[in-house]
């Protein structure tokens, strides 16, 4: 992936002091990103709304300049899952391709939260006038179906077990939070949205994490998941070594 060092070396801070490795202007020159901020208009966002619910119309992308959004897929069984927790930095895009013109998910905002909007079309017409923008955008973008392709591997080939092992990683790269005696993860989840990230429910996932926890793999301290032991997590759910899988794909 083709990156300028200097933009490769800009991380966006989160709330909780860590790095977002994910964030969009790490992939654009300072100049190009300049040009999507041109296309931004300002948004807040309260905690516990929506910016939009599954089945709307597409045609909107939001820049999240502060706070957290949670991503969230339901079945026809009424069934919710969590896809992803973005945070400050991130992009929330699902582009119009042609075939489709609404949301496959809901997106509701789990913290206060300042957002840039882009409207779909005028960023076509950035696209279109601008190919070293669009080889960027494009690489953004292809990182993004990483993420979610090893989503979806780690969630259908190491059963439960191999799943939440696989989430606490992503948590811990997304959220984690170096302590002396091990990583602790900075946002605060119930058991029943971890069985929302995995499709399980909030008993097994109660039952797996006090497993977990007598092994002496992690530790919940107020509230918040300690992890003591990364590479005990790693083989439950035969986590790639680096760089097959970098930290850069390893996100919740």
């Amino acid at each position: 992936m083709a990156m300028a060092t200097e933009t490769v070396m800009k991380r966006t801070k989160t709330a909780e002091g860590t790095s977002n490795p994910l964030s969009i202007d790490n992939f654009f020159a300072e100049e190009q990103f300049e040009r999507i901020r041109e296309l931004m208009y300002p948004k807040r966002a309260e905690a516990g709304t929506y910016l939009f619910w599954e089945g709307e119309p597409t045609g909107k992308l939001y820049y999240i300049r502060s706070g957290k959004v949670k991503l969230r897929k339901s079945t026809e069984e009424g069934k919710d899952f969590i896809l992803s927790i973005l945070q400050a930095g991130d992009m929330l895009c699902e582009p119009e391709d042609g075939m489709r013109a609404v949301h496959s998910f809901s997106a509701e905002v789990i913290e206060d939260a300042e957002l840039g909007v882009i409207q779909w079309s005028d960023l076509e017409i950035l696209l279109y006038r601008h190919g070293d923008f669009a080889v960027r955008f494009m690489n953004w973008m292809a990182l993004m179906h990483r993420v979610t392709e090893s989503k979806f591997r780690d969630l259908l080939l190491f059963g439960k077990p191999g799943a939440l092992a696989s989430t606490l990683i992503r948590l811990a790269n997304s959220y984690g939070v170096m302590g002396a005696d091990g990583i602790k993860i900075g946002i605060k989840l119930t058991n029943a949205e971890l069985a929302d990230f995995i499709g399980t429910t909030r008993e097994s996932v109660n039952r797996m994490l006090n497993g977990l926890r007598d092994e002496g793999t992690i530790d919940i301290r107020q509230g918040r998941i300690v992890i003591l032991n990364l590479n005990a997590l790693k083989t439950m759910c035969q986590c790639p070594a680096c760089p097959g899988c970098p930290k850069e794909v390893c996100r919740i």
